[in-house]
């Protein structure tokens, strides 16, 4: 049985929080010897990147991943074997220096967890970056990997959020920047030849923010095309890549976090008023295989001839393709607003309990946001759990506020693309 996000988070705290005052002592005392016979002032050779729970932070910490590339660090990177193809779409890092943990029970997730310490140390891992926000395990894992130089985000003077002390450069973590730009401060703090409490004490600009573009392999966009056009024939629709535009509607989020799903009924007034605006056109209402049934919900209410059901018809590698294809997309906060940033896909991102000021898509995105004083109300001080039952934050994003988007970016697409 699949550990549930509740579960993990509640082993986070009641386990997380007795083993990490256990284990710092012993890390301390590690550190402590170290210190007298070699100190910290090797420059990282092989740096490790934790991030396990989010598949879109994989595309977020891309900029810093190559910024540590282009100081003459070899990357790593440790994440959830289910997530594990988030890093697939820009293969920053090299295959085989990707290591995962099955979170997918608890046996697998404990014999994981004690292999990768052992791998860690096989391949002499010298720095680790907890991008985690404030999380037990990621800290006890930076803790134990066997790395001289630890960098990761601490609480300082703040109450709360308390993970020991396994970390030997402590970062800010600043609620008030895009997350990328806080992803770039632990790569300071990294290479820092001085320590500054805290790190980091510098300005990041917007242009150190740029996202790589996914390589499309051009029999895999045929594929993708021709998937398309067979899929709109069987259902006798007119349809011809390149001539009609192709939209993308994705109305799911994760279970992570519930309360960012703008209501199906909305979704399929989206595509009834679509359709209106532009009969022509093809609507894909797009989702993973598991959530066919939510995506198809959603179609059969809107009742809309040109939107189809396209829920498991790509596999996650053939997500740059499609997005590539496409005009346009509206999503939810969710991971394909992340993912089609590394395409030219112009999307309208809706956001609730996060803010697109930290979280935004770094592509070419349009956020809405119905900025209530509630929102954002998840946060790393609460590890994105909320009391919240109503997400009146979504509710007030309207269908005629999302239609004004998606004709903007149609807009600029079809200017784009000379159409």
């Amino acid at each position: 049985m699949a550990i549930s996000v509740n579960t993990m988070r509640a082993i986070d705290h009641w386990v997380g929080v007795p083993l990490c005052a256990l284990i710092s002592p012993l890390v301390a005392l590690v550190d402590g010897i170290k210190n007298v016979f070699t100190g910290d002032t090797q420059k990282p050779k092989k740096l490790l990147f934790i991030e396990l729970s989010e598949m879109g932070s994989a595309i977020l910490v891309d900029p810093a991943m190559r910024n540590a590339q282009a100081r003459g660090a070899e990357l790593y990177f440790l994440i959830f074997k289910s997530n594990r193809a988030s890093l697939t779409l820009l293969n920053t890092v090299k295959s085989e220096n990707i290591f995962t943990i099955d979170s997918s029970s608890i046996g697998g997730l404990i014999k994981d967890t004690l292999s990768f310490l052992v791998l860690a140390r096989r391949h002499r891992i010298d720095t680790v970056i907890d991008l985690e926000l404030f999380s037990r395990f990621t800290a006890l894992l930076t803790g134990l990997c066997g790395a001289r130089r630890r960098v990761g985000y601490h609480i300082f003077h703040g109450e709360g959020l308390w993970r020991g002390f396994m970390l030997t450069r402590k970062v800010h973590y600043n609620p008030h920047i895009h997350i990328t730009k806080n992803f770039l401060s632990l790569i300071h703090a990294a290479f820092a030849t001085e320590i500054e409490v805290p790190f980091s004490k510098i300005q990041i600009p917007d242009s150190e923010v740029r996202l790589e573009q996914a390589v499309i392999n051009p029999s895999a966009l045929d594929a993708v095309r021709h998937r398309i056009e067979k899929l709109a024939k069987d259902a006798d629709i007119a349809f011809t890549s390149g001539k009609e535009r192709l939209i993308l509607i994705n109305p799911n989020a994760s279970d992570l976090l519930p309360q960012r799903r703008w209501a199906q009924q909305r979704f399929s007034e989206l595509i009834q008023a679509i359709h209106q605006r532009y009969p022509q056109d093809l609507i894909l209402i797009t989702g993973s295989p598991a959530e066919m049934n939510y995506v198809e919900k959603v179609r059969s209410v809107a009742n809309v001839k040109n939107a189809l059901n396209f829920a498991g018809q790509v596999s996650f590698a053939e997500l740059p393709p499609l997005y590539t294809l496409s005009d346009v997309m509206v999503t939810n906060d969710s991971g394909p607003g992340h993912f089609s940033a590394v395409t030219p896909l112009r999307t309208v991102v809706l956001f609730g309990p996060e803010t697109p000021a930290l979280y935004g898509s770094v592509g070419n995105s349009i956020a809405i946001t119905a900025n209530l004083a509630c929102s954002p109300c998840v946060s790393a001080a609460n590890h994105r759990k909320t009391p919240c039952q109503d997400n009146v934050c979504m509710q007030a994003i309207t269908v005629a506020q999302v239609m004004d988007k998606v004709s903007h970016q149609l807009e600029a697409a079809d200017k784009a693309k000379g159409r």
